[in-house]
């Protein structure tokens, strides 16, 4: 007993230096002091903290590398033995980020082999609800290792918490003429969406065994991976693989085609085309040949944006036609968005002109009345930061809240409007992810990135506690409640929503005639063939 402990100790000290790989097994009789459950692919030891078990880094592919690039996941493999499961396994492929960065947060170890997910849980979980956490970062950064969403505080209000990675950038969403002559379908891109969905397929066959019930199943996500929860409420291969949707700053911006221009973008395979030539690549085989990080790096240089293709298949159509046409997953939705969410993304913002108003006239013509009425130029950067955070992320998250009530669903709207010292001084009050600490019990700057300001109050954790309370209790039934705050009512007819403000508090029509006027402004873009999303405010062509 003591040899085995003493070997589990040095298992331990390799997992923390990096020396422990994803295929690595050991035997039964080492691993006498970790939580082992029995999968089809093989037994799995992972590790107690606490009153918790966690797993980490298990594979729900086979590593997507070599000839299995630019190709939908495959099965994940089995194993002889008892597999560690008490690290986490590399995040995918990604660039660097600027150490400035509000958002620099870099990962520890990445890698082409990256398909793996992690699970929390309470010891005796038994038919618990099921949350399925997919991270954001703009399809280009992230991964589930990042310590700001640790599963624990959802585990300890009885949920089975479970973190995946998919594949990023040009390795998880370029598409390609010769990608589709490899196709059964004859389609290409969407590889990190078809992941996604493996991920997803696996916690339906294998969740049981954690004492989750995959009949419970919400999936959850922000920013981008609240744009991927869009993907999958709308994509066929998606449906049946989860019961609800917690959905975190989305945006319904148009995407490319497959094999057509539209709305202004090229065909998608034709922009994979041009940015493997611009690559220096003459041929996927060449491509095949690259290493990963070449492959990102190169692709980042040569302006490549990862993003989902509509291709006919994975995602049938455009998503706000999806949405229109009915043909999304009707399930309960709680959604919402940031009052500040453009603070930490003023790049996006263009140049002020020197007189406001003159520049709305020429671009909104007969609606420009409507536009100042709601973007005032008593404050022209409020309004501008005011704009682009409504025609991104507001008319997104109303538009996903009103289809889904139209469906008789129950459907819950919030907007964050929380600010605190740290955040105010830095002027970020309510900045783009600045939720996830809160949704996560994540307030201790050992969570955080480097650059984050800080939550540091005792009131911050009381409402870390009640978020914490909504979603689970939602995850679980379906209903957000916490005694901690006010009864949460369905967005209905009275449109109400919660304000998670200094105090929690519910209204009705958070921005009233906010998504009426995008939901035309969107109308009218898309029937003269325009794209719809970052062109709006003073970076809007004229209306015709």
């Amino acid at each position: 007993m003591i040899a085995g402990l003493k070997t589990l100790a040095v298992i331990a000290l390799m997992a923390v230096s990096g020396c422990v790989r994803s295929d690595d097994v050991y035997p039964v009789a080492v691993l006498t002091n970790g939580a082992t459950v029995n999968l089809r692919q093989g037994q799995l030891v992972g590790v107690r903290e606490g009153d918790l078990e966690v797993f980490r880094g298990i594979p729900y592919s086979a590593a997507p590398t070599g000839e299995g690039r630019w190709k939908a996941p495959s099965p994940p493999p089995n194993w002889s033995g008892v597999r560690d499961a008490t690290a986490f396994g590399p995040s995918c492929i990604q660039p660097a980020v600027p150490d400035r960065s509000l958002y620099y947060d870099p990962p520890l170890q990445t890698s082409e082999d990256c398909l793996t997910l992690n699970i929390w849980k309470q010891t005796r979980s038994d038919n618990a609800p099921v949350i399925v956490w997919i991270h954001g970062g703009s399809l280009r950064i992230g991964g589930s290792a990042q310590s700001m969403y640790d599963g624990s505080e959802f585990a300890r209000r009885g949920v089975v918490f479970v973190s995946l990675n998919y594949r990023l950038g040009a390795l998880g969403w370029l598409a390609h003429p010769e990608m589709n002559a490899e196709s059964p379908d004859g389609i290409s891109g969407n590889y990190g969406l078809l992941d996604q969905i493996a991920a997803l397929e696996w916690v339906s066959d294998n969740i049981s065994v954690f004492g989750g019930d995959p009949a419970n199943v919400t999936v959850m996500g922000e920013s981008a991976g609240a744009l991927s929860l869009t993907y999958l409420l709308t994509s066929p291969k998606a449906e049946g693989l989860f019961q609800k949707a917690i959905i975190e700053s989305p945006n319904s911006r148009n995407f490319p085609e497959l094999g057509r221009a539209a709305y202004g973008a090229r065909p998608a395979e034709e922009i994979g085309a041009s940015t493997l030539s611009a690559m220096g690549f003459s041929s996927l085989e060449s491509a095949r040949e690259a290493t990963a990080q070449e492959i990102t790096d190169k692709a980042g240089l040569a302006g490549f944006i990862p993003q989902g293709t509509i291709d006919g298949e994975v995602l049938p159509s455009q998503i706000i036609d999806s949405f229109d046409g009915g043909a999304f997953a009707n399930v309960p939705v709680l959604a919402g968005f940031n009052s500040g969410e453009v603070r930490s993304q003023r790049l996006f913002l263009p140049r002020k002109p020197d007189d406001y108003e003159a520049a709305i006239v020429a671009r909104y013509g007969a609606l420009s009345n409507d536009v100042l009425a709601l973007y005032p130029r008593a404050d022209v950067d409020a309004s501008m930061l005011a704009t682009l955070r409504d025609g991104i992320y507001g008319w997104a998250t109303e538009r996903i809240v009103r289809r889904e009530t139209e469906a008789d669903q129950p459907a819950f709207m919030y907007v964050f409007d929380y600010c605190y010292p740290s955040a105010e001084k830095a002027d970020l009050c309510a900045f783009h992810a600045s939720e996830l600490p809160f949704v996560f019990g994540a307030l201790d700057p050992d969570k955080l990135s480097p650059n984050w300001p800080v939550p540091d109050g005792e009131h911050d954790h009381v409402v870390s506690r009640a978020l914490l309370d909504y979603w689970t209790s939602f995850a679980a039934t379906g209903q957000p409640e916490s005694i901690s705050g006010p009864v949460w009512p369905v967005y209905g007819g009275d449109q109400a929503y919660l304000n998670i403000g200094q105090e929690l508090e519910v209204g009705n029509n958070p921005m009233p005639g906010m998504f009426e006027l995008h939901e035309e402004l969107v109308r009218q873009r898309k029937a003269a063939g325009a794209p719809w999303f970052l062109n709006i405010g003073l970076g809007a062509p004229p209306l015709e």
